[in-house]
């Protein structure tokens, strides 16, 4: 997978700030004085205790002790943890087709409730699945939404694209005074047409893209869109349930009503839309 992934930026932190790189000179020295003579080596102290060694081990690792009694076969703790959603959660009002969606998002964040929260509309899982099989990107808000796809579930080694930290972001966003993370979701047009695009940090950057959409921009295939936070996560994912009725512009979706979201819930629906088989 070409992931061209750029540094995620919390929400609270996106509006423009100067950079804090080093200044580094590279001006040539002054004539150089005199040395002062270094001052001799303390002697050694038998009763100091041993300088570590920061150095990088060598050799094959030593497995500890085994004290506790756990599960730790990759591939039977995610059996298992499948298992016990399906015995906890509450699926039956999400489309049959979304059932493995809603399983690795609760997967994701351990919260079995939030099955009650998920909205689904009926064609997102078909439609995000032909979209990655045809080879659609997935455009991502932050980076933890993009790290956390999992590459080899993915159907064509799509792109995984995040454009947080593209040159032109500062800029933007101070013309527009937003946030960085919505001026991103702008750079996404050229490639929006038919696209998987996935909002899980910043609630700007959902209205942005819902936004644009009411302006005419290309529509992608399926957005999911699972923004966290104290203000305006809930009322973007409100919007992105209205949004079909209220501009005529029915795009697919899966969003959690309320204030919870966030990059590993946005990444497990990903991971799940990518692929099938669990």
């Amino acid at each position: 997978m070409n992931q061209q992934n750029r540094s995620g930026i919390p929400e609270q932190q996106e509006r423009t700030d100067a950079s804090h790189e080093p200044h580094l000179s590279h001006e040539p020295h002054a004539s150089a004085a005199p040395r002062e003579p270094r001052a001799p080596h303390a002697p050694h102290d038998p009763q100091a205790p041993p300088t570590p060694d920061r150095s990088a081990p060598s050799g094959r690792p030593r497995r500890p002790g085994r004290l506790y009694e756990y599960i730790d076969d990759g591939p039977a703790i995610y059996v298992d943890s499948f298992a016990i959603i399906r015995r906890e959660a509450r699926l039956e009002h999400l489309p049959a087709n979304a059932e493995r969606l809603a399983v690795r998002m609760i997967h994701g964040t351990g919260q079995v409730d939030l099955a009650e929260d998920l909205v689904v509309h009926p064609d997102l899982v078909p439609a995000a699945r032909a979209a990655l099989r045809d080879g659609a990107p997935i455009l991502c808000d932050a980076t933890m939404v993009a790290t956390g796809v999992t590459a080899n579930r993915l159907p064509r080694g799509n792109d995984v694209l995040c454009f947080l930290n593209d040159e032109r972001v500062p800029a933007l966003a101070r013309e527009w005074g937003t946030t960085r993370t919505a001026a991103a979701v702008s750079l996404w047009e050229p490639l929006l047409d038919g696209a998987v695009v996935a909002v899980g940090n910043a609630p700007t950057a959902l209205f942005h893209l819902l936004e644009m959409l009411a302006d005419g921009a290309p529509r992608p295939a399926a957005i999911v869109g699972c923004p966290v936070g104290f203000v305006g996560a809930a009322e973007s994912k409100q919007a992105l349930t209205e949004f079909a009725e209220r501009f005529g512009i029915d795009v697919p979706y899966v969003t959690a009503r309320g204030r919870r979201g966030g990059s590993a819930m946005t990444s497990s629906a990903l991971n799940a839309l990518a692929k099938e088989e669990e």
